[in-house]
């Protein structure tokens, strides 16, 4: 269940709540009765872990550094371009 921050709008307590996503926000502070304010910040992130490296999602996709064959040119069929028109000279 997430932590929420609250802050009083009158005396300035601050606390943190767990609650679910479905109750609803608290609204009276618990030291004086005052109004309360739901508080956002940014949210702590933690990667653990070895870390992450070029090669961890390689060895699951079967991707490869070397081209496969499908990616390979094809062989030439013996007809070639026509050649490019050189500029008119004047």
């Amino acid at each position: 269940m997430p932590t929420y921050a609250y802050a009083c709008t009158a005396c300035d307590h601050r606390f943190d709540a767990v609650q679910s996503f479905t109750e609803e926000s608290l609204t009276l502070c618990p030291e004086c009765g005052g109004a309360l304010r739901k508080q956002y910040g940014s949210v702590g992130v933690t990667f653990n872990g070895s870390g992450f490296y070029r090669t961890d999602s390689r060895g699951n996709t079967g991707i490869s550094d070397a081209p496969s064959a499908s990616s390979k040119a094809e062989p030439s069929t013996g007809t070639n371009p026509a050649p490019a028109k050189a500029p008119a000279s004047t």
